[in-house]
């Protein structure tokens, strides 16, 4: 029994001419939904090639769990299939995790990689706040879940800026947009440990932490920096959606990083 779609049942989103530039999603994302803010502005100098993991976007939900390994394979396979002999990797909270993977797997490939507010492993705090999310997932409280995840990835800052009943009203529309696929996902951020791949990344690597983020504690993204010998770290004030709390700066610097590397 195939235990995730095949390369063609994988949405891809290609846009864009220059250096290949691969992106890796989050956990209950997409590549539209976590980049589509900074898209263009990717794609003005790079050939940025992404796919939706399965149960999201257009990529069926796959029968069996989630595999790490796979997941990093399915980006390396578009990017053949965009005839990217090299590429950087931008993977974002789980994605960037599969990005470490990518870059273990197929170091000859990957020319620079880009963490943003991303982890090597979940710690106690994270694990309890996917465990939640995943329950509430698995509920059918849909709304409920997703005034928790209003709570666990916006900044304080961006959460007071809204009134009660804007949060609510967002929750409302974002109940209708969660994917078929976030309990694997979520099931994936649980489960996945790249700490033993990190001493052997050796290309240029930017970790963007993203300092007021309630989901992915600061100090577990810096955790992850500490152990890349290339890694310098960028410091973006969002909570754990850069692409909605601070889009231009999100993409300035992933852009200026490449330009540079």
């Amino acid at each position: 029994m195939t235990t995730a779609p095949a390369l063609a049942d994988f949405a891809r989103t290609t846009r864009g001419t220059g250096p290949g530039l691969l992106l890796a999603h989050g956990a209950g994302g997409g590549i539209e939904a976590n980049y589509g803010p900074i898209l263009d502005g990717l794609a003005a100098e790079h050939t940025v090639v992404g796919v939706d993991f399965p149960g999201t976007g257009k990529t069926p939900k796959a029968r069996a769990p989630l595999d790490a390994d796979e997941l990093a394979d399915q980006l390396v396979a578009a990017a053949d299939a965009e005839e990217l002999a090299t590429f950087a990797v931008s993977g974002y909270s789980l994605g960037g995790a599969i990005a470490i993977r990518l870059a273990a797997r197929h170091p000859e490939r990957v020319s620079a990689l880009v963490l943003s507010a991303t982890f090597a492993h979940a710690d106690t705090r994270t694990d309890l706040a996917a465990s939640i999310w995943q329950r509430l997932y698995e509920s059918g409280e849909h709304t409920l879940l997703a005034r928790y995840l209003n709570l666990m990835a916006l900044s304080e800052s961006a959460l007071n800026s809204l009134t009660p009943a804007r949060v609510q009203a967002s929750a409302e529309q974002l109940a209708h947009d969660i994917p078929i696929g976030t309990g694997d996902h979520v099931d994936l951020v649980r489960r996945i440990d790249v700490r033993a791949d990190l001493a052997g990344i050796a290309v240029p690597t930017l970790v963007v932490v993203t300092t007021n983020d309630p989901l992915v504690s600061p100090a577990l993204q810096r955790d992850l920096a500490a152990g890349i010998s290339t890694a310098e770290v960028a410091e973006l004030p969002s909570g754990h959606l850069p692409f909605a709390e601070h889009p231009r700066e999100w993409q300035k610097l992933i852009t200026d990083f490449l330009a540079r590397n």
